[in-house]
């Protein structure tokens, strides 16, 4: 394999970045992927990369609103993938071979002129990823992308730190999408108030989640929550100095509409009338579950009614029990509904509640909000309303996962070899067996972990299903759960079996052949 160049220490090619813009605004996904490889080849550094892609994209990934109603029919715009594939290419960087770490960053630039305008993609205005979801035909000669919310300049408001970041909540809650992005630079100014800033930027996206699924498309399925993250871990990675162009991608479409608040309401009335209002008292246990407890927990969230899911969680609160390790539980309840998903048209909703729950750990993880006791509700019933989903949805079901037929024999390399290989052709069953049969081996996790990361970072034209590949990786890496294997089975299971589009290893040949690697 060829190796890649020592990074460089000069300032940014501008010509590049120039050009690059240009094929990505050009809607040009073969040319931007020239120019990418280009960078790559002089070992331009991922954040520097990462920084001029945020740049080019944030004017053109907003949207005035998140559906449409025309004529009688509902539909929906979820805008943000491009953002969110630039977060997730960081740490995937990190868990693939070290030759592939610029992939996840070529699939992105990939998407990226599919990601652009995707409201006008809905009008049939403009090419992109959502034509192709619903079938529009376009002008064959593109048009330049909108730019629906200009950028701002900071306003800054009177009042104490929390009075102000109500004052800004507030107008996120009235739809008021500039004053509400002003109010947010200027709070970010204040750097020793930073991280309490951030930290209600993501409590502001996570609060906002539909309550209910059943017959119903993403409308609010966490967005807002892996939006705001991605604002928040770009910015850091790049630096908040130069990261201005991460808030103006992230910040403003938290306060565009529709937005759902319901769940988080039953949140606050339960802490509030069953738990007596102890957030604070609640949120210092630090009892583990029980393996049985755990087990208890994942059966109510995916067998059982809405009350009988506030009621477990209640009485384990009351218990004592830890709410970071009941959120492990809730995350391996999330991993079932995902092996419990047949069809490919069938992940939505168990994919983003997954990634749901994954957002949550990492926000307990990252700050100490004051309200994140309440966040514990919002993700146990929305994977129990997506279990309800897919119960309730022809192509799902229980299957037996099982050790192919003497795989026993099998080295571990072969069983990684026939696993790869699996994920590659999209044999979903094939791939949960396959790492069923390396689990029940007793083999070293790690290389079972990096085939699972590179086939999600492989595997493209959509990358925000790389991050939905990575969020189970994670987890697995950091979870105190007693049965966490199902984390690894649902990794599998999500990378082979979700939805594509186009021929989804094109980008991974494209950047193979350009890097000098031996495609797969």
């Amino acid at each position: 394999m060829a190796t890649t160049a020592a990074v460089l220490n000069e300032s940014a090619p501008a010509s590049e970045y120039a050009r690059l813009e240009e094929r990505i605004l050009a809607r040009d996904q073969k040319g931007a992927s020239d120019v990418l490889y280009r960078l790559m080849q002089q070992g331009r550094p991922l954040t520097e990369i990462t920084r001029e892609t945020v740049r080019i994209h944030a004017p053109y990934t907003h949207v005035p609103y998140h559906q449409r109603l025309d004529d009688g029919i509902v539909k929906f715009v979820n805008n943000d993938h491009c953002f969110l594939s630039e977060r997730v290419g960081l740490p995937l960087a990190a868990m693939i071979p070290p030759e592939l770490r610029y992939l996840p960053m070529a699939q992105t630039v990939w998407y990226m002129p599919t990601g652009l305008d995707p409201w006008n993609q809905l009008l049939g205005r403009a090419p992109g990823h959502y034509t192709r979801l619903y079938d529009i035909k376009v002008n064959t000669t593109p048009p330049m992308p909108e730019r629906h919310w200009p950028d701002q300049e900071p306003l800054q408001v009177e009042g104490t730190l929390r009075e102000r970041l109500n004052h800004w909540l507030t107008l996120v809650q009235r739809g008021d999408v500039l004053p509400s992005y002003r109010v947010f630079l200027g709070l970010m100014q204040e750097v020793p108030n930073r991280r309490h800033v951030l930290a209600h930027l993501a409590f502001a996206g996570l609060i906002d989640v539909q309550d209910r699924m059943w017959h119903n498309r993403s409308y609010t399925t966490g967005h807002k929550g892996y939006r705001a993250r991605a604002t928040i871990e770009l910015g850091e990675a790049i630096g908040w100095d130069r990261a201005h162009d991460v808030l103006y991608a992230g910040v403003p479409d938290m306060a565009v509409g529709p937005r759902w608040y319901s769940g988080y309401e039953l949140g606050c009335n339960v802490i509030q009338n069953l738990l007596d209002g102890r957030d604070q008292e609640l949120l210092a246990q630090t009892t583990p579950l029980t393996p049985a407890e755990e087990a208890m927990l994942v059966d109510v969230i995916t067998r059982q009614r809405e009350f009988s899911v506030v009621d477990a969680l209640v009485a384990l609160l009351k218990a004592g029990r830890s709410p970071r390790r009941i959120l492990d539980a809730i995350q391996v309840a999330a991993a079932h509904v995902i092996l419990e998903t047949g069809e490919p048209n069938n992940y939505s909703m168990a994919q983003h509640g997954y990634e749901y729950c994954n957002t949550v750990g990492w926000f307990y993880d990252a700050f100490e909000h004051p309200h994140r006791l309440k966040l514990l509700f919002l993700a146990a019933l929305f994977i129990n309303r997506g279990s309800e989903h897919q119960v309730n949805t022809p192509g799902n079901g229980r299957r037996a996962i099982a050790p192919p037929v003497g795989s026993e024999a099998w080295s571990s390399r072969q069983i990684l070899e026939k696993l790869e290989a699996a994920l590659l052709a999209l044999r979903a069953d094939e791939s949960v067996d396959l790492t069923a049969a390396y689990l029940k081996g007793g083999y070293d996790r790690g290389p079972l972990v990096q085939t699972l990361a590179t086939a999600a970072s492989i595997i493209g034209n959509d990358p925000h299903n790389q991050e939905l590949g990575l969020c189970t990786l994670e987890d697995y890496l950091k979870t105190q759960a007693h049965d966490r294997d199902p984390l690894l089975l649902a990794s599998a299971q999500h990378t082979a079996g979700h939805r594509k589009y186009g021929d989804p290893l094109e980008a991974y040949r494209r950047f193979a052949e350009a890097m000098g690697l031996d495609a797969r």
